[in-house]
């Protein structure tokens, strides 16, 4: 608490600094926020940088609080790991890319969203339904595209500062030099920490762990307009050290053993990537690009007495060529993908260290009109050493039937191995034993996912009384041919890992308003319907965790900026979710069963924020500002090695209202 008094201290004092000391800079308008074009294919929205200045967006797993069309949950009453979910399947069944890099996938699935610091992105661009074949066949409900800050446009100096109420203290600096007309650099430091102990529960567990991490990534870029050339090299290091379990948990004596529960989760990572693209200068519809990315992701961990280690090298290339058949209206894209795997994981002592090589050729044929219609066939074929041989075909097509609205629909099919371990590790906060029912399959004993997703939407902009409105609903589904089940239901001292033996679907219905209901005054609504059914050996059961319905409203209010760029900005956001299947605790004794439901609640966050001129400003906020807690979020905590203890059944908020304040500070 007295690192907090001191951080508001330290802010406001910098405030007053501020104020006499900074220069007027020109303020020029900008794009929306968040942005709907009626005249692209895909069912595509951007969030531009300015998005994610609304909530406490302190990396890219906290930057959906303000997007409908992510929706964001606890992974469990532990780690404080946040993980995402769209069209109601949960981040493995994304492709999750950094400039079309894959990024977030295999040993990251489980805290790679949390790596990426907010203030490093220049927009995100979320694409629903089977994406494009040029980014690879593993997408099955849809893309996230992060695009990072370009140093050729970055500003000299960004400085970020927030601590909030929970103890977490994060500073984020950006320094950007350029260097010719041609070459310039850009250099992010990221750091953040939890150092005090919080139970505001009082169930004897810490509700945040505590950590730090410090994240490091320089970017280069060149760029020669006239001859048609752009490159782009990126050096990235990461170490974050994260600490949780009970509140009298010390690592030096209690690691392993049973004198207190406890887990330490450590993770390194280097990065290299490189982009280099040409544009003929002569003929500006033709250019070929070449992407290359390699990284390193070592994590160490221990949950209790269990012990999950798993080390990934990987290697990823991608080749692409892009012109015109006859004329503009025709264009194709058509490359070559090759990706390697190397894979280090111990479960405990078990070792399930394999190797995955895969190398795939595309092509993409898109006809636009550049009025009322277009449409993206894709196809590509792959060999991977454990899939084996196959083919992805995607569709997206465009109609826009009057002025204002857009007709969309999709169709493709996707394949990806599942990382059964690294995708669940929020059960090995719990007493359950991990059981693989299957063993003729190639990836731990089980078959390769494979599903159809397909789905439209209509999309329709206004106006009422002279104010912009879009009305939109869109309706995809998502069928299993096979599916690797993580079963729930037999037991609460279980889980069971087997192939698809039925039915396994997931549909998601959403309609969304959004209004400019006066100047500078915007509201947007949404309603979202869930069915995901799936059969398991015990019969037909909703998937676990997941709510059937969901509301969601967002109104943001800004002042006009003045002369010297001072403004306000107000942000309300308010959700309400539904109740949710909860697994089979009957197994347990009384006191540590749950009901076969959640209860239904709601999530309130609000921000102010302050610009006092256009290269300083300061804001304040709050989330869980209802404190609405889970009842029992912790199962089994009198006795944490016995066999009802379990932390990952998680369906609201563990920890009641946090507040946070921070400033911002540029050099333009």
């Amino acid at each position: 608490m007295k690192n907090t008094i001191l951080f508001f201290v330290v802010l406001f004092s910098f405030s007053a600094f501020a104020q006499d000391t900074l220069q007027i800079v020109k303020i020029e308008a900008g794009r929306k926020k968040l942005q709907k074009s009626l005249l692209k294919t895909t069912n595509t929205t951007v969030l531009s940088g300015q998005e994610l200045l609304k909530a406490a967006c302190c990396n890219l797993a906290e930057s959906f609080e303000t997007n409908p069309s992510i929706d964001v949950n606890f992974s469990d009453a532990l780690t404080g790991t946040k993980q995402i979910k769209m069209l109601g399947l949960t981040s493995p069944y994304l492709l999750i890319s950094e400039e079309n890099i894959p990024s977030v996938r295999g040993a990251s699935q489980a805290y790679g969203l949390s790596f990426t610091p907010g203030t490093w992105v220049e927009s995100i661009q979320i694409t629903k339904g089977a994406g494009s074949v040029i980014n690879g066949y593993e997408s099955i409900s849809g893309q996230i595209n992060t695009e990072l800050l370009k140093p050729i446009k970055d500003i000299p100096f960004f400085l970020n500062i927030y601590g909030s109420s929970d103890s977490r203290m994060e500073i984020n600096a950006h320094l950007n030099k350029k260097l010719s007309d041609k070459w310039a650099t850009s250099l992010f430091v990221h750091g953040n920490n939890r150092l005090s102990k919080n139970d505001m529960n009082n169930d004897g567990f810490l509700d945040n762990p505590l950590g730090n991490q410090i994240n490091i990534l320089n970017r280069w870029q060149y760029t020669n307009a006239e001859k048609g050339w752009v490159s782009f090299l990126n050096f990235r290091y990461m170490n974050d050290e994260k600490q949780t379990g009970q509140v009298n948990f010390n690592p030096n004596t209690d690691k392993l053993t049973m004198n207190s529960w406890g887990s330490e989760i450590n993770t390194q990572r280097f990065d290299f990537s490189s982009k280099i693209g040409y544009v003929w200068p002569e003929m500006p519809y033709q250019s070929i690009g070449f992407q290359n990315a390699y990284n390193s992701h070592n994590q160490e961990s221990y949950f209790g007495l269990k012990q999950y280690d798993i080390k990934q090298n990987s290697f990823y290339s991608n080749l692409i060529f892009n012109s015109i058949i006859s004329n503009t209206l025709n264009k194709f894209s058509t490359g070559l993908n090759f990706t390697s795997d190397e894979y280090k994981e111990f479960v405990n002592i078990t070792d399930y260290s394999r190797k995955d090589n895969s190398l795939g050729a595309f092509f993409e044929y898109t006809y636009d009109n550049t009025d009322n219609f277009s449409i993206i066939l894709g196809g590509r074929l792959d060999y991977q050493n454990r899939l084996g041989f196959f083919a992805t075909p995607r569709l997206h097509a465009r109609y826009n039937p009057w002025e204002g609205g857009v007709l969309r629909f999709s169709a493709g099919r996707g394949k990806r191995s599942a990382n059964i371990f690294a995708e669940n590790q929020q059960l090995f906060g719990s007493s359950r034993s991990f059981n693989v029912l299957d063993t003729n399959g190639k990836i731990y004993g089980l078959n390769p996912e494979i599903a159809w997703n397909y789905g439209a939407g209509f999309l329709q902009k206004f106006k009422i009384f002279t104010k912009s409105a879009d009305v939109s609903v869109d309706f995809y589904r998502t069928d299993f041919q096979n599916q690797v089940v993580v079963d729930l239901f037999q037991s609460a001292q279980q889980v069971d890992f087997y192939n698809l033996k039925g039915k396994s679907f997931a549909n998601s219905l959403q309609f969304e308003f959004n209004l400019e209901i006066i100047k500078h005054l915007n509201l947007r609504t949404s309603y979202k319907f869930y069915d995901n059914k799936t059969d398991y050996n015990s019969g037909n059961f909703q998937r676990p965790l997941q709510a059937q319905q969901r509301f969601f409203g967002n109104l943001e209010f800004e002042t006009h900026i003045k002369e010297k760029g001072q403004q306000w900005r107000f942000d309300y956001t308010f959700n309400w979710i539904g109740k949710q299947q909860l697994p089979n605790t009957t197994t347990n004794p009384i006191e540590d069963r749950l009901s076969d439901f959640s209860k239904s609640y709601s999530l309130m966050n609000a921000q102010i924020t302050r610009t006092f001129s256009s290269t300083f400003e300061m804001y304040i906020g709050g989330e869980n500002m209802g404190n609405y807690k889970q009842e029992k979020a912790i199962l089994g905590t009198d006795n944490p090695f016995g066999t009802s203890f379990d932390s990952s059944i998680v369906y609201a908020p563990i920890f009641g209202q946090m507040y946070y304040a921070g400033l911002r500070f540029k050099i333009k």
